[in-house]
């Protein structure tokens, strides 16, 4: 089954410094029928003014994953961590038993762009954690987070493997599911085909009970692909 959730169905934040588009049920915007796939509990696609963002704020028991699209993200935690992400660096922050931090728009001048996951853990009350790093493509797919033990460019507490996908125009590439596994992809640019049914910027898919799913591109685009137990 494939099961498009619209962008333009999707919750919304909007204040002066901050325009937000929620997934999933998220702050003020509930919605019975999208509280979550699985263990993905929140995607939201901010765009936070120059100079503006997040004060410090606490999370608790969430694997927090950040992916810039565009701008600089300056971030800093009750860890002591302080740095700038950037279009092609992931960052993860284990809450675990409890942490804090800080997010804000590194330019004076230009507004960042990016999405913010979260994703329940296996184990609820670890200890806080943060990684970064840059991830690379092999070919049109890039491994941004897994389990510990796999390649990835960060790890993830739970059994998730989040990727980001290249979908030249034109070309088609294969989305295999194991049993008992689903997938959700975020199309993140461009406009693409899951089987028959089309995907544009900003879409979420759900596929579930699915064992191989042919991913088109109608144009060049980039998909973030959720492998969800």
């Amino acid at each position: 089954m494939i099961t498009i959730r619209p962008s333009q169905k999707r919750g919304s934040t909007e204040l002066e410094w901050l325009k937000s588009k929620h997934t999933f049920s998220f702050g003020d915007y509930y919605d019975p029928d999208f509280l979550g796939f699985r263990s993905l509990r929140v995607i939201n696609e901010d765009i936070v003014a120059p100079g503006k963002g997040f004060g410090m704020h606490s999370h608790r028991d969430m694997e927090i994953v950040t992916v810039v699209l565009g701008g600089a993200l300056q971030h800093a935690d009750s860890l002591g961590t302080g740095s700038v992400i950037r279009a092609g660096t992931v960052q993860r922050m284990t809450a675990g038993s409890g942490i804090r931090h800080s997010e804000f728009n590194a330019s004076a001048s230009e507004p960042v762009h990016f999405l913010q996951i979260w994703v329940e853990p296996a184990r609820r009350g670890r200890e806080p954690s943060y990684q970064e790093a840059v991830f690379e493509f092999r070919g049109a797919v890039a491994s941004v987070a897994a389990p510990e033990g796999e390649e990835a460019a960060v790890t993830i507490n739970q059994d998730v493997r989040i990727s980001i996908w290249k979908v030249a125009a034109g070309t088609e590439m294969p989305l295999t599911i194991k049993p008992g596994r689903a997938a959700w992809l975020q199309v993140m640019r461009g406009t693409v085909t899951l089987n028959a049914v089309t995907a544009h910027v900003g879409d979420g898919v759900a596929v579930t009970e699915e064992e191989l799913v042919t991913v088109k591109g109608l144009n060049d685009s980039e998909v973030l692909l959720f492998d969800l137990s």
